[in-house]
């Protein structure tokens, strides 16, 4: 099986980790940061915002069954790629709408999907577009941390919504157990 790596971030990475966890066709998804200069950020450091990261995931995917532009009409989906920085209560750089890209087809995808997700959004996309960075993998505690915290106050209300959002709309791509 041929694998490939999707690199995006829109918010807290709890959310979009939880919500790729589900989708068919995904082999596996980390939390980390990527897009600034610090080498190996710690989650105090990005949170302080002057790491220049954002929190982003890591999905490695099997295109065969899941393609990229899906994986990105998902993303567009499940976050507002108009709000600067911000995700609802989540404010700061790291959480910034950002997809990092892997090779010249995923640039050339990821320009189609945002072109055609403006006509779908009131605001402008302020979503970053660039190639992906070093990616650095964070600690072992926000690794899966839907799935081991679901009754946590930010997973309830925050990133649930998020996974319905996602189930609702895209129940034919939801990874059955």
């Amino acid at each position: 099986m041929t694998t490939e790596i999707a690199t995006i971030g829109g918010g807290c990475f709890w959310c979009l980790e939880a919500v790729y966890q589900q989708l068919r066709g995904v082999e596996q998804v980390e939390s980390g940061y990527s897009g600034g200069p610090r080498p190996d950020p710690t989650y105090e450091q990005v949170c302080d915002g002057n790491t220049g990261h954002a929190e982003v995931v890591r999905i490695t995917f099997d295109p065969a069954v899941v393609s990229y532009r899906e994986i990105l009409e998902i993303f567009f989906t499940i976050h507002d790629p108009t709000t600067l920085n911000r995700q609802g209560n989540d404010r700061g750089t790291q959480y910034r709408s950002v997809i990092y890209t892997h090779s010249d087809a995923q640039m050339a995808t990821a320009h189609q999907v945002i072109a055609e997700m403006a006509h779908v959004w009131d605001a402008p996309i302020v979503t970053e577009l660039a190639e992906a960075p070093v990616f650095y993998k964070a600690e072992a505690y926000h690794q899966d941390y839907y799935i081991n915290n679901p009754m946590q106050s930010y997973c309830a209300f925050v990133v649930e919504p998020k996974v319905a959002k996602f189930r609702q709309y895209f129940a034919d791509k939801v990874r059955q157990s």
